[in-house]
């Protein structure tokens, strides 16, 4: 049987579950250990059916991110599901450096479609594999933080933990 495996990692935002497949590709993360939280970023159909507790494959990056090599998460295999506008939405994202920001107009300019913004704060919203497509690089077109799934603390935590050069806004 084909099992996928749930962990939560201690980390000094919180808690930090993740989600892999049996690929060990990360399918859903976040700052809860709750695991039915981590499921239901997961439409219904893509939830895997067998979720064992057990070591997760992407623990090393997630340490070693908040040791300060920010650069690890980028390398740990994730799995999305979603249209050609999302699947383009979300590999944008993960071509966001650590230490730059984007705001929702310029995700959508960099998607091809300048004129999709809600569509580009939607792939932030459904992107269920938290820190490794970092969704939280994207700010409001004036430069506030604007919404995170896992809270607008954590969201400032991580830009400031990742060097942006400005003031991350409050």
């Amino acid at each position: 049987m084909i099992e996928s495996r749930i962990g939560t990692l201690d980390t000094p935002d919180g808690p930090f579950t993740v989600l892999e497949d049996d690929e060990r590709r990360v399918l859903s993360s976040g700052w809860t250990d709750d695991p039915a939280r981590i499921l239901g970023r997961l439409a219904e159909r893509y939830r895997p059916k067998v979720v064992v507790p057990g070591e997760i494959a992407a623990a090393e990056a997630v340490a070693a991110y908040y040791d300060g090599d920010v650069l690890p998460i980028m390398s740990v295999p994730v799995r999305q599901f979603g249209t050609e506008l999302f699947t383009e939405g979300w590999r944008q994202l993960r071509d966001i450096a650590a230490g730059q920001v984007l705001t929702y107009t310029q995700l959508a300019a960099a998607m091809t479609r300048p004129d999709a913004v809600r569509a580009a704060a939607s792939v932030c919203a459904r992107n269920a594999p938290a820190l490794f497509v970092p969704c939280h690089r994207v700010l409001r077109t004036d430069g506030t933080l604007g919404g995170f799934a896992w809270g607008l603390d954590v969201k400032r935590s991580l830009l400031e933990r990742e060097a942006v050069s400005e003031p991350v806004p409050v």
